[in-house]
C-alpha cells in the first residue's frame, strides 16, 4: 500500500507507527479521573465525552475513520526506527472493514483503544507481542488459538457478538473488567476461553455477560477473579467450567449467576469465595461442583440458594457454609471435607443433610468427624443420633417398631441416663406392688426372706441374680407384671449393651 492512497487520518497512524507514537482521534483530551471534559471557559464541552463514545463510532466522519488494511498493513510490513519500539497505537477511531491477521506472527504491540470496528477483528491462529483493545466496541472478536506474548486487555469493552478465545495461549493476564458482551443471536457461548491457557490472571471484576461463559479445561496459573460479574443465562448454564484448572483463587465475591455455574472436575488449590453471592436457577441445579479438588470453599453472607447445591464427590479442605445459604435441595453424596465452619449447633447443621432424596449414611459420618474434630462430642452425638432416626425410616415396620423402642428407652445408646432414669421408674414400681402384695414362696420352708426391691431387680437384671425370682410365685396380675419387667429389662440391656458397642467402635 503507499501513502498516496491513504487520507489524512490514516497517513498520520502511518508516519506514527515506526516509532511507537501515539494516535488519538478523540476530540477531547481524556479527563482525569473523577473529572469532566469542559471547554476553556469551565462550561460543558458539547464536542466531548458523548461524542466520543464508540457505541457511536458509525456516526465518525472521515477526519477519524482507518480502514482495516491499513492497520493489517502496518502490523505485517512496518518499518522501524533505530532506537524506537515500533508499535500500532490508536485511539478513537472508526475502523472499517475487517482487521484479519489470521496465522500472522505480529512482532509489534497492538493497542486499538476506544475505537468502533464496523467488523469483527480475526485473529485466528496469529502470534502476537500484546493486544489491546480495551474500551472498544466490536461486533465480535474471533481468535481461537491466538498466542499472546504478554497481556492481552479488553478492559470495558463492548461486544454485540461472540468473544472467541477458545484454545488462546496468553503468558500474562487477560483483563476483562467491565467488559459487557451480549450476543442475542448466538446460540452458542458468548465468550469462549475453553481450553485457554494463562499464564497469570483471567481478571474480569465486573465483567457482565447475557449468555454462557465457557471455560472447559481451562488453565490458569493465577487467580479468576469474578468479583461483582453479572452472568446471565435464566434456564441454562451461565458459566461452564468443567475441568477449569487454576493455580490460586476462584473469586465471584458479590456475583450474581442467574443460570448455572458448572464446575464439575475442577481444580481449585486456593478458595472458591462465593461469599455475598447470588445464585438463581430455580427448578434446577444452581451450583454444581461436584468431583472438585477444592481448598476452602465459601457460601456465606449472602442470600440462600435458588436452585440445587450439588457437591457430591467433591474434595474440600475447608468448607466455610452458613445454613443460611443453604438451598432446599442439596446433593452431597460421599462429599470430604477436614473443616466445617462456622461453628453452629447441631440443631442448625442437621437440615441440610435431610434435604437430599435418600438416607446417605456417609454425610452424618462427616458431620460427626468435623464435630470431633474441634472437641465437640455431644454435637456429635446429637448427629449419629439424628443418623440412627433417619436411617429408621428406611425400615420395614418391625425394624421401625424396635427403632422407636431403642429411641424411647435409651436415645439408640447416645443417652444412657435415660436407660437409668427407665429402670428407676420400673424398680420404684415393682418395689411398691411387691412389697404390698408379696408373692407366696414356691418352697416356704427353704425360701429366703422376701425383700421387693432385690426380687424387682431379679425380674430387671437379666444377668444379675440375688435369688429373689427362683424362690417366689407372683400369680394374677402380679404375675403379668413380673413378665412385663422381665421384658423390659432385656430391652433396657439389649440397647445400652448396642450404645456401648457403638460408643467403643467409633473410639
Amino acid at each position: 500500500m503507499e501513502i498516496n492512497d491513504l487520507t489524512p487520518a490514516e497517513s498520520r497512524l502511518w508516519r506514527a507507527f515506526a516509532s511507537g507514537t501515539d494516535v488519538d482521534f478523540r476530540a477531547t483530551n481524556p479527563p482525569a479521573p473523577g473529572s469532566s471534559a469542559t471547554d476553556p471557559s469551565g462550561g460543558a464541552d458539547p464536542s466531548g465525552a458523548d461524542s466520543d463514545d464508540p457505541a457511536r463510532g458509525d456516526t465518525w466522519g472521515p477526519e477519524r475513520t482507518v480502514r482495516a488494511s491499513v492497520l493489517r498493513s502496518r502490523l505485517l510490513d512496518g518499518p522501524r526506527e533505530d532506537g524506537r519500539v515500533a508499535a500500532l497505537s490508536l485511539a478513537g477511531a472508526r475502523v472499517t472493514g475487517r482487521l484479519d491477521v489470521q496465522y500472522a506472527t505480529v512482532d509489534h504491540p497492538v493497542r486499538l483503544r476506544h475505537c468502533h470496528f464496523d467488523e469483527a477483528p480475526r485473529f485466528y491462529g496469529a502470534r502476537l507481542r500484546e493486544l489491546n483493545l480495551s474500551e472498544s466496541v466490536l461486533p465480535g472478536l474471533i481468535s481461537h488459538a491466538v498466542r499472546v506474548e504478554g497481556v492481552l486487555r479488553l478492559t470495558r469493552a463492548r461486544f454485540s457478538g461472540t468473544v472467541r478465545l477458545a484454545g488462546a495461549e496468553v503468558t500474562g493476564s487477560l483483563y476483562l473488567e467491565s467488559t459487557r458482551i451480549e450476543a442475542p443471536d448466538t446460540e452458542g457461548p458468548v465468550l469462549q476461553l475453553n481450553q485457554a491457557v494463562l499464564g497469570a490472571d483471567l481478571w474480569a471484576p465486573g465483567l457482565r455477560t447475557a449468555g454462557e461463559v465457557r471455560l472447559t479445561g481451562a488453565r490458569v496459573a493465577g487467580t479468576v477473579n469474578l468479583n461483582d460479574a453479572v452472568l446471565d443465562r435464566p434456564g441454562g448454564t451461565a458459566v461452564h467450567a468443567e475441568t477449569l484448572a487454576t493455580e490460586a483463587d476462584v473469586l465471584l465475591r458479590r456475583a450474581d449467576v442467574r443460570g448455572r455455574l458448572e464446575l464439575r472436575g475442577a481444580r481449585i488449590p486456593g478458595r472458591l469465595d462465593l461469599s455475598h453471592a447470588r445464585l438463581a436457577n430455580a427448578g434446577n441445579t444452581a451450583l454444581r461442583a461436584s468431583s472438585c479438588v477444592i481448598g476452602e470453599l465459601w457460601l456465606r453472607e449472602g442470600p440462600a440458594v435458588q436452585g440445587a447445591l450439588n457437591l457430591r464427590r467433591a474434595q474440600v479442605d475447608v468448607l466455610f457454609l452458613q445454613p443460611e445459604v443453604v438451598p432446599a435441595w442439596v446433593q452431597l453424596n460421599d462429599l470430604t471435607y477436614t473443616s466445617l465452619i462456622p461453628h453452629e449447633p447441631a440443631g442448625r447443621r442437621l437440615p441440610m443433610l435431610e434435604k437430599g432424596d435418600s438416607y446417605l449414611p456417609f454425610t452424618y459420618e462427616q458431620l460427626t468427624a468435623a464435630y470431633r474434630r474441634i472437641g465437640d462430642d455431644d454435637a456429635a452425638r446429637l448427629v449419629q443420633l439424628a443418623k440412627q432416626r433417619r436411617r429408621r425410616r428406611t425400615l420395614p415396620w418391625y425394624g421401625r417398631l424396635w427403632g422407636h423402642l431403642q429411641d424411647i428407652a435409651v436415645g439408640y445408646g447416645f443417652r444412657p441416663l435415660r436407660a437409668g432414669g427407665w429402670l428407676l421408674s420400673l424398680l420404684a414400681v415393682g418395689s411398691v406392688v411387691y412389697g404390698l402384695h408379696h408373692p407366696p414362696p414356691l418352697k416356704p420352708q427353704e425360701a429366703p426372706g422376701f425383700n421387693p426391691v432385690f426380687y424387682t431387680l431379679d425380674l430387671l437384671l437379666p444377668v444379675i441374680s440375688f435369688g429373689q425370682e427362683s424362690a417366689f410365685s407372683p400369680q394374677g396380675g402380679y404375675q403379668t407384671l413380673s413378665y412385663v419387667l422381665v421384658i423390659t429389662g432385656w430391652i433396657l440391656a439389649t440397647t445400652v449393651i448396642t450404645g456401648l458397642t457403638r460408643t467403643v467402635s467409633r473410639q
